[in-house]
């Protein structure tokens, strides 16, 4: 398989950007409107997770961005699973 560089002088990327990884997350929760908010507002609290929303179509799977410098994809469900969501880890994007 090749690997694909993207170099350019117009962009650039912050620490933050360069260390973060999107992984899927299942929950198994039916949440309304309301309750994914604050979800996602308790999530994006969290030191190390840089954002979290739901997918509009598939409200039980939620798009988590964390930094891989300060947490893992395990310390990440651990957020979601302390907030009594029952949640699983799918996988990276």
């Amino acid at each position: 398989m090749e690997e694909f560089h993207y170099e350019s002088s117009s962009t650039t990327f912050t620490n933050e950007e360069k260390c973060a990884v999107e992984i899927v997350v299942y929950i198994s929760k039916d949440l309304g409107d309301e309750q994914q908010n604050l979800v996602v507002s308790a999530l994006e609290k969290t030191n190390g997770i840089i954002g979290a929303e739901f997918c509009l179509m598939r409200n039980h799977l939620v798009l988590a961005k964390y930094d891989r410098n300060m947490m893992s994809s395990q310390d990440v469900l651990k957020s979601f699973n302390s907030l009594n969501l029952e949640a699983k880890l799918i996988g990276p994007i």
